[in-house]
């Protein structure tokens, strides 16, 4: 199970167009540590083979398969965009940014299935005034 912490999220984001926001969530996943920056490149040669848009305002850009060795420890981080942003006609509010080592991505991802996959659970991502607010949303629904 992943921890996030405060400064795995940042809110009120704002991005003129998908390139812009897989970057920002790569370059928040290097700043903490968890993936080398080549793997920003990776993440956005992933998004071009199948979008990472999965639903209810939700995108969660990750590296291809063969980006495992530029990742340093698992983790993910969250982009709060209120106005969205458009990723191949679906608007995206929130942006899960992932690096998972081994099988621990197939974990981070079903966690995230967890919490998003309510839109209920979504808008309160998405209208959270702090760090906190969102780290207290994801335990919720992680641990219920």
């Amino acid at each position: 199970m992943i921890t996030l912490k405060k400064e795995d999220i940042v809110l009120n984001q704002s991005f003129s167009n998908k390139k812009n926001a897989i970057e920002a969530a790569g370059k928040l996943l290097s700043d903490q540590g968890y993936v080398e920056k080549e793997y920003i490149k990776k993440m956005i040669e992933r998004d071009q083979l199948t979008t990472t848009y999965i639903g209810n305002m939700v995108a969660i850009p990750h590296g291809t398969d063969d980006s495992k060795q530029l990742i340093n420890q698992s983790g993910i981080v969250i982009l709060q965009v209120p106005e969205g942003v458009d990723f191949d006609g679906n608007e995206v509010k929130l942006i899960i940014g992932i690096a998972g080592l081994g099988d621990a991505h197939l974990e981070l991802l079903s966690q995230i299935a967890l919490v998003c996959s309510e839109i209920l659970s979504v808008e309160q991502l998405i209208a959270a005034e702090s760090e906190a607010k969102i780290i207290e949303l994801f335990k919720e629904e992680v641990t219920t």
